[in-house]
């Protein structure tokens, strides 16, 4: 479970399942150039909102938080949308890939990948 607190003393809670950190751990040990996981989002997608997850660099307006030897960050600005979210990793036939488990999404795709607040 991950605690932070953000500039303006918000408190967001992101938590990861073993496996997700495990895979996302693997990756980040492929790569020379990356040294963070990005969380996030970004408009687009069936329902609105897709979200973010890959490796990329730190920017002014990024929280940084760990879990294990993981360094993470997201925008300020993507506390609302993320807070409370669960991510999972799912390495058998049916259920390969991320899967984002977020209580502030009012609506999903049938994938899985975007939502609706």
């Amino acid at each position: 479970m991950i605690f932070l607190k953000t500039m303006v003393l918000e408190e967001i809670q992101i938590t990861f399942s073993d496996s997700a950190i495990a895979h996302l751990a693997k990756e980040l040990s492929k790569s020379s150039e990356y040294q963070y996981v990005r969380v996030g989002v970004k408009g687009g997608g069936c329902s609105g909102l897709t979200y973010i997850l890959n490796l990329d660099h730190p920017t002014e307006n990024d929280i940084h938080f760990q879990n294990g030897n993981i360094s993470f960050i997201i925008d300020k600005k993507h506390v609302m949308y993320l807070n409370g979210m669960h991510i999972h990793y799912g390495d058998g036939l049916n259920d390969r890939g991320f899967e984002f488990i977020n209580p502030n999404a009012k609506s999903t795709c049938g994938c899985g990948t975007s939502f609706s607040v």
